[in-house]
């Protein structure tokens, strides 16, 4: 049976949130204290040998973001960083934990990415219905600044770094970089045409770090144990460790953290608890909404960016949500796709028309004779819409819907 191994939640449940002298007698700012000694690419380099990849969900190389970034446009007068805190995919709340539990942590990773790149400006976006993340993080950004971890000249290395929040209003589409950042700067929350990538041309124009809150969690760690110590989690193309949030049919539903390259069956019956009493595995949504569908034969397969993307599969944010024999996998992707249709924001019409068009295919998908056929035209329409949608929202139908229609093809089109 294996256990957590707390990396990001080794302070949760130990400290007390709100005191950033228990979060500096837990350890707290010495991850500052070195990277401040330290030469700011060689922090890069640091993140890129450890391998560390976005927890947001997309799995790319955390160096070598910050390094595009620290590259990008050497003559702009200011770079920025920013805090993607929205979490608005359904049934991941792994950023809200760290957030209202342990704030300092990637507080201070976000200052030690700031100085990595040498940027001076930071935000904070974080969806306004977040209330006990809102207020946690004032604090601690509080209690930095009159500690001296946050201003002018920190802790006397001659590093200005300020950090501000910014509230979002609770769009979906607004979690996806870009758009987050047409947000922060007071417009409309539509999606951005790429290239430019943020690390070229990012907030009010400037090369601009854009991080998950998980990730930012780990810098501190990393900056402060080395490479060679974070590699020894995880596996070889995913090291580290990744807070899972498991919810549905399980005993023990909540928040995980373990190695990369744990099993699905290891999450839930080692971590979880197992089915609730009388439930049988039938499925789980891996990712939300935004997520695949897998079925039985894939809970012993690693847990990893790399091996379920070879398998059809996505690890996304970390959400996990099972179902039992007996709950109606059609029901849960109606949901998904009735989801992604209110969330659109209408610019672009492959999704504007698409999402609506999907909805209403699949209520009446168990009404038709040729079942089948629908099933597999949909699948082609969600596919002509992730080749030419704007943004991710548009780009995501594809993924539950294609897997579902994998796993759960007779009981979608059987009634």
């Amino acid at each position: 049976m294996i256990k957590e191994t707390r990396i990001v939640l080794k302070n949760i449940g130990k400290i007390n949130p709100e005191s950033i002298d228990d979060y500096i007698a837990a350890g707290g700012y010495k991850g500052l204290r070195k990277a401040l000694s330290m030469d700011p690419l060689s922090i890069i380099d640091e993140m890129t040998e450890a391998g560390l990849r976005g927890r947001g969900g997309a799995g790319f190389s955390t160096g070598m973001k910050k390094k595009f970034t620290s590259q990008g446009c050497l003559e702009c007068p200011q770079r920025y960083v920013v805090v993607n805190a929205d979490e608005g995919e359904p049934g991941t709340f792994k950023d809200r934990v760290i957030m209202e539990q342990d704030p300092h942590l990637y507080i201070e990773g976000t200052i030690i990415a700031g100085y990595s790149i040498q940027a001076t400006k930071g935000f904070i976006y974080i969806r306004a219905e977040y209330y006990a993340s809102i207020d946690k993080t004032r604090k601690a950004i509080k209690a930095a600044y009159e500690k001296g971890f946050l201003g002018s000249n920190i802790l006397g290395s001659g590093f200005d770094f300020d950090l501000e929040i910014k509230l979002g209003a609770g769009s979906y589409l607004c979690g996806e970089e870009l758009t987050m950042l047409e947000s922060l700067e007071g417009k409309r929350g539509n999606p951005r045409i790429k290239p430019p990538f943020p690390a070229e041309k990012g907030v009010f124009g400037m090369p601009t770090l854009v991080n998950n809150v998980e990730t930012l969690a780990n810098v501190p760690h990393i900056v402060l144990n080395g490479k060679d110590w974070y590699r020894q989690f995880g596996t070889e193309r995913s090291p580290g460790t990744k807070v899972f949030t498991i919810s549905g049919q399980v005993r023990l539903p909540g928040h995980y953290e373990i190695g990369l390259g744990v099993t699905l069956r290891q999450l839930i019956d080692d971590l979880a608890g197992g089915m609730l009493p009388g439930k049988t595995f039938k499925a789980a949504l891996l990712g939300g909404a935004a997520g695949t569908f897998v079925d039985a034969s894939m809970l012993d397969e690693k847990m990893t960016y790399d091996n379920l993307r070879e398998k059809g599969a996505t690890l996304g944010s970390g959400a996990v949500i099972v179902l039992a024999e007996g709950d109606s996998v059609y029901d849960v992707l109606l949901n998904c796709l009735r989801f992604f249709r209110h969330e659109s924001c209408g610019k672009c019409v492959p999704c504007r028309v698409g999402t609506s068009l999907l909805v209403r295919e699949t209520e009446n998908l168990k009404n038709v004779a040729a079942g089948k056929a629908l099933l597999d035209r949909m699948v082609r329409e969600s596919e002509i819409m992730a080749a030419t949608s704007l943004c991710p929202l548009g780009q995501s139908p594809i993924l539950p819907l294609e897997s579902a229609a994998r796993y759960f093809e007779s009981e979608l089109v059987s009634g």
